[in-house]
């Protein structure tokens, strides 16, 4: 029901470490049509960016499901993506661990 039928997304592919944000023009973009779980996740990305298996674990949804969501989103332009983790050079160790505590604790 939450993707209207949907088994896949339509042509954005979200890994489950891509941080997700809202784009900078989404405030301005209709929100018309979009679904109560489009709006919960748009809220939560207000705050901060978040990680796709974050956002899932968040809206308490299978991460299929979140994936075609967020495809839908960034194909209305409200959210935008940013580099991984993984992808970030310079890292410290500390903070990594400090994340994945956070995580587990959710």
């Amino acid at each position: 029901m939450v993707t209207g039928g949907r088994s896949a997304p339509s042509r954005n592919h979200f890994d489950h470490i891509t941080l997700i944000s809202l784009s900078s023009s989404s405030a301005h973009l209709s929100r018309t049509g979009l679904t109560p779980e489009h709006r919960r996740a748009m809220e939560l990305l207000a705050s901060s960016a978040h990680s796709v298996a974050e956002l899932a674990a968040l809206l308490k949804l299978p991460l299929s499901v979140l994936r075609i969501l967020l495809a839908d989103l960034m194909e209305l332009g409200h959210i935008s993506t940013q580099r991984r983790i993984t992808e970030t050079s310079g890292l410290d160790t500390k903070l990594l661990e400090d994340v994945l505590a956070g995580l587990q604790r959710l």
